[in-house]
């Protein structure tokens, strides 16, 4: 089952810091492996106090909307760009018809003069995962998966993505068992 353009919710018994409580857009899932970003994490701007300004890019983008994000663990100093799909260039990759993943340079520049995307998620770094990983993890119970709509991925309310996932899939996350069903 392809998981590409769903989202990874973290189970509550996560024992990884790095991904306890976090939700995950998959940007790519194959038999090869899995690639996605953590859509709610803030990157602590003390750690990249002048990123946007480093990047080129105006704070103010008009009526553009850029969110910076932890993307995940690997790869930490490059940044991705998660956004709509109103902008598309070559190099990027469409996920589904209304989101789209793009690291190129010509996507920041884009972004400093105004003209990328309405909204975007600039992640450093992602997630990732070798071939059968992810499904290993989901069989053990380290995450559920939910497709859900690009309003939810690009809402700027970050803090209750992981309790509003739950809540879409219509349980309370507290009252899950860490043990699976599997004999």
């Amino acid at each position: 089952m392809d998981l590409t353009g769903q989202i990874l919710v973290s189970m509550p018994n996560m024992l990884d810091e790095r991904f306890y409580k976090t939700v995950i857009y998959l940007c790519a899932h194959s038999k090869e492996g899995s690639m996605g970003i953590i859509i709610n994490k803030k990157i602590d701007h003390d750690i990249y106090p002048n990123l946007l300004e480093q990047l080129g890019i105006d704070k103010s983008l008009n009526d553009n909307k850029i969110f910076i994000r932890y993307g995940g663990p690997i790869e930490t100093r490059r940044g991705f760009v998660l956004h709509t799909s109103d902008v598309i260039q070559k190099g990027s990759m469409p996920i589904d018809k209304e989101i789209v993943l793009t690291s190129t340079a010509e996507i920041f520049d884009d972004i400093a003069k105004g003209k990328g995307p309405k909204v975007s998620i600039l992640a450093i770094g992602y997630a990732g995962w070798g071939a059968g990983q992810l499904e290993y993890e989901i069989k053990e119970n380290s995450w559920m998966t939910l497709p859900v709509e690009s309003s939810f991925i690009f809402d700027e309310q970050i803090s209750d993505k992981w309790s509003e996932a739950y809540k879409m899939m219509g349980f309370d996350p507290t009252s899950l068992s860490q043990f699976s069903g599997n004999a």
